[in-house]
């Protein structure tokens, strides 16, 4: 064990906690035409001890669209006086002198402030309508950009300009883009960071904190999947493709992920055993497929998933259009979306966020914001801003696992044995590391990657004799059948088709509803017909069935 918090305390230290209630800095903000709404807000305080003072019921509109006019009138300034007159912040003015031929300028924006975030819950509207009769002068802007529709969110994030009336034709640049500096995503210096707890329904909006504040106990347990679309290097669209293989090695590198990336040009197979989901990141389907198009996603508590998509986000409130509705739906705790067209450059860069929120400790909130050029255009982030399961290193989750002997453990050793992998150690030695931890002999999940280490060294049979003992080691479904799958192509190297016949035999009983049965039925004939000709082969020879 000693060998393993070595290299998660060299690999994997996040920032140092932060002090004081960050409730505090969080102010809460519901449709009050919605009861579920008020129900949402008000579990989110009392889960992160949000004054009550800073929970704020606003009437709005019960859809998902908003006008420009009721958005301004109805929420924006609204918020913004609430704000001023609840002492939560207070907006001055600079004075900017004239400068080489450029004239003198007051500048009013957020001065002082207690809050950085705000929490939009269940029924606050989602999208900003274009207005066709909004007209304003914004020179040096690309024609397909002059749109005034937004996200509420985006938008709602430059409310500590609001009294600079800045052009809501088009976007903003985020000032606080690529900050490693987590303390200057601020309203004084710019950006409120704005979050949703949302969904497609109210019950699942209010189960965002509760899975979030589960992860950040327990750790955020899991594996990574990253799904690029191989595109040439000379597309323009292939920042997208860098954006997700980096956020890859990042999970890799810094988190100690158990990763996998698919190279192919479409998203992950149906019958791809995507299981036990910490951490996606994909595109560029138009609705939720592959795996997550089926019935038994895995997603673990506090878990991550983003599909970059232009209209991801088009909707919340359904569980099969688009992605952000579906993964919510499925189980996923945080997550981000386009409500309407951003292009690529509008989109989060998935690889700053993950940079942010794994390697230096960020929460949800900061890192969602960091990854953002633009705002006043697309995106709305979904998900508890707090959210901050990487505010400890791996060697302390260790430790304060050890001592109430959190079954979340397994998955904070299989992140050990991944940095301990990648900075070098022998996979073997590795292994002999692994079997004597007392907590492999009752972890399916060590106990696969034991089998996934002999294999990967050549080494069939121990592999084998690993898979066999995790399959009984109560794996997840998911789990249970990337096992056999494994196990079943291990037999066959031995050239123990009976034995891995009855392997995928077991599989089919299991998942009678497998997407990939077809192939497990072509395997499973190959493997018959392996069978009968060795048993022809004996019979002629005069020896015995091995």
């Amino acid at each position: 064990m000693r060998n393993f918090l070595t290299i998660a305390i060299f690999l994997a230290a996040a920032g140092a906690l932060r002090a004081g209630n960050p409730g505090d800095e969080v102010v809460v903000i519901y449709n009050s035409r919605m009861p579920e709404s008020k129900d949402v807000a008000e579990h989110y305080a009392q889960m992160r001890k949000v004054p009550a003072s800073q929970v704020f019921g606003f009437k709005l509109t019960t859809n998902e669209d908003i006008s420009r006019e009721e958005f301004r009138d109805e929420l924006q300034k609204p918020l913004a006086d609430k704000l001023e007159s609840k002492k939560l912040w207070h907006i001055g003015s600079d004075i900017f002198p004239a400068t080489n031929g450029r004239p003198g300028k007051v500048v009013w924006h957020v001065k002082q402030s207690k809050i950085r975030y705000a929490v939009l819950c269940y029924g606050v509207p989602l999208r900003i309508l274009e207005d066709p009769n909004l007209k304003e002068e914004v020179p040096d802007m690309r024609p397909e950009l002059r749109r005034n529709g937004a996200a509420v969110d985006s938008e709602l994030a430059t409310l500590p300009w609001v009294e600079e009336h800045l052009p809501v034709t088009g976007l903003q640049l985020n000032p606080a883009y690529t900050a490693t500096n987590a303390a200057s995503l601020h309203p004084t210096n710019g950006i409120l960071m704005v979050t949703r707890l949302d969904g497609p329904s109210a019950s699942i909006a209010r189960g965002l904190v509760d899975k979030a504040m589960e992860a950040e106990t327990n750790g955020l347990c899991g594996r990574a999947y990253f799904d690029w679309r191989g595109l040439p290097t000379n597309s323009p669209l292939y920042r997208g493709d860098e954006w997700i293989l980096a956020s890859a090695k990042i999970c890799q590198y810094f988190g100690g992920f158990e990763t996998k990336v698919d190279t192919n040009e479409s998203t992950f197979h149906a019958d791809f055993p995507m299981s036990q989901t910490a951490i996606y990141c994909g595109w560029y389907d138009e609705n939720a497929s592959g795996p997550f198009a089926q019935n038994d996603v895995e997603f673990m508590p506090g878990a991550f998933a983003y599909h970059l998509h232009s209209f991801s986000a088009a909707t919340l409130r359904s569980t099969t259009q688009h992605w952000v509705g579906p993964l919510l739906a499925e189980g996923a705790t945080a997550t981000m979306g386009c409500v309407d067209e951003p292009f690529l450059s509008g989109t989060p860069e998935v690889s700053v966020f993950c940079a942010r929120w794994i390697a230096l400790g960020f929460t949800f909130g900061e890192a969602a914001y960091a990854s953002q050029q633009t705002l006043s255009w697309q995106i709305t982030v979904v998900g508890d801003p707090l959210y901050r399961p990487f505010g400890k290193s791996l060697a302390a989750l260790l430790q304060e696992q050890q001592r109430t002997h959190s079954k979340s453990i397994e998955w904070s050793y299989l992140r050990a044995v991944n940095l301990s992998l990648l900075s070098g150690k022998r996979p073997l030695q590795v292994c002999a590391e692994l079997q004597s931890l007392p907590v492999t002999k009752e972890s399916s999940v060590l106990t696969e990657k034991l089998g996934d280490l002999y294999s990967a060294e050549g080494m069939p049979a121990s592999a084998v004799e690993s898979y066999a003992n995790a399959l009984k080691l109560n794996p997840s479904p998911l789990q249970r059948l990337n096992i056999r799958l494994a196990l079943a192509n291990k037999l066959a190297e031995l050239n123990q088709t009976r034995e891995a016949a009855a392997d995928l035999r077991a599989l089919l009983d299991e998942d009678p509803a497998y997407p990939g049965k077809p192939t497990v039925e072509r395997k499973l004939q190959d493997l018959v017909s392996r069978q009968d000709q060795k048993e022809a082969v004996s019979a002629r020879s005069g020896g015995t069935n091995p």
